[in-house]
């Protein structure tokens, strides 16, 4: 983390630094996996849950599968927003972001030791302050990882099929400065909007960046990789100590 990076924010944090990470597993008493994922003031509820079946389109081929839900409760946000279930229909922004965090856990799950079984992951914002996707993901990664140590405890599977840690930040533009793990304040203002998913190792899994003012340039690109791994670094270093080993 830079030092030199000066006290500018709201909240007085450094232009890079996260706001504070909380975990809570075993949070929901009957999931296999469960996590309580708080990154200052939004909060995601993630749970895990094993079924012994896969997709149609995968019976038979002796693969897994991982698949996502999200959403949000009422009040999560400033103002209620009406449950989507009694609106008959998902929004838009709900089943990209709910496809946005299951193409990230299967992108470090060897679905071919999984045995074919799904695991869903379900995600349930239940206070909202900026980063709610890239919050889901990041804890969603432990709950994945701890109900596939009860699939292991119970022999069904040899090892955790996992390939590396996944985690995911939010970077910015907001008053020209590029910012780290956006909170609604800065992310409603924000000149440049990208969110970041990266493994363990610093691969890339997916970069959703828009301008949401004018055009940027490469250089500001440069710029939110660089400080946006540096994030995850720090979150996939406090994976690591959660769960330890990937086997």
């Amino acid at each position: 983390m830079h030092t030199g990076a000066g006290l500018l924010r709201a909240d007085g944090r450094r232009r890079d630094q996260l706001r504070p990470v909380k975990i809570t597993r075993n949070f929901i008493k009957h999931a296999e996996g469960s996590v309580l994922f708080e990154m200052g003031d939004t909060k995601v509820i993630c749970t895990a849950s094993i079924e012994e079946k896969v997709p149609p389109f995968l019976k038979g081929k002796g693969t897994g599968w991982v698949t996502a839900e999200y959403a949000m409760l009422p009040r999560a946000t400033h103002d209620r927003s009406p449950r989507e279930a009694v609106k008959g229909k998902q929004g838009g922004r709900t089943l990209e972001i709910q496809r946005l965090v299951g193409r990230s856990l299967r992108a470090v799950t060897d679905m071919t030791q999984l045995g074919e079984r799904s695991i869903w992951i379900d995600c349930d914002v239940i206070q909202a302050d900026g980063g709610t996707r890239t919050a889901s993901i990041t804890g969603s990664f432990i709950a994945l990882a701890d109900a596939l140590a009860i699939l292991k405890t119970r022999g069904l599977i040899k090892k955790r099929p996992l390939t590396d840690y996944l985690a995911a930040i939010s970077v910015g533009k907001v008053g020209g400065e590029i910012l780290v793990d956006l909170a609604y304040n800065e992310d409603s203002t924000a000149e440049v909007d990208l969110n970041l998913v990266m493994t363990g190792k610093g691969q890339f899994v997916e970069i959703q960046g828009t301008a949401e003012k004018t055009p940027f340039a490469k250089q500001d690109m440069d710029g939110f990789l660089a400080q946006g791994w540096g994030a995850i670094q720090t979150l996939t270093a406090l994976q690591r100590d959660l769960i330890g080993a990937l086997d």
